[in-house]
């Protein structure tokens, strides 16, 4: 879908700020909606099956770690978080450290929290341009996210991003993926 048709933008005499957007996200509840930094609105479309299938199992194996762990909390798709440049994202994988969740109040973890998560995932699927989840990505790891995997299954890629600017990128049927320091001992193997 064309990303134009997609983005509502604000009045020009107002921006959509953190209580309007919530508001309107907590009155459209089945709809999925993203918050740039500019205050632009996008309507974010389901995914298909095959594409929540594979985030489904992908969450369950950061889920199944996470809990032998103890050292964090997992969210998913539906949850929306408000950056530090005041975009509310919402990655299709997220992990926040124990501490850094816990140091938030219960009214910030109520809403968009405001907090960057330590780990994000984002899975391309057929309505996703990669150049605007590239551009997400590096979004994310500017805002503070440590360790960043984008999956484009359709071109048999996987793009690692890293707290220091790098990008890594692996190709092929299938990556084994590691959790570095991160998600420590975390490791997992997917297909393409």
């Amino acid at each position: 879908m064309d990303q134009e048709l997609r983005t509502l933008h604000p009045p020009h005499d107002r921006r959509f700020d953190d209580e309007f957007f919530f508001a309107l996200c907590q009155a459209n509840e089945t709809t999925r909606m993203e918050r740039d930094a500019s205050g632009n609105i996008i309507f974010m479309p389901p995914t298909g099956s095959d594409t929540g299938r594979y985030n489904a199992n992908l969450s369950g194996e950061l889920w199944n770690w996470n809990r032998r762990t103890k050292s964090g909390y997992i969210f998913d798709s539906s949850t929306g978080f408000t950056l530090p440049n005041s975009a509310v994202r919402s990655p299709d994988v997220s992990w926040i450290g124990k501490e850094r969740w816990d140091a938030l109040t219960e009214k910030e973890r109520q809403g968009f929290a405001p907090v960057c998560p330590d780990f994000v995932i984002e899975i391309r699927s057929k309505s996703d341009d990669l150049k605007e989840l590239r551009t997400k990505m590096e979004e994310y790891r500017d805002n503070g996210v440590r360790l960043g995997w984008l999956i484009d299954r359709a071109g048999q890629q996987l793009f690692i991003y890293r707290k220091n600017g790098s990008i890594e990128i692996k190709q092929g049927d299938s990556v084994t993926l590691l959790g570095e320091d991160v998600l420590p001992d975390f490791s997992i193997t997917l297909p393409l």
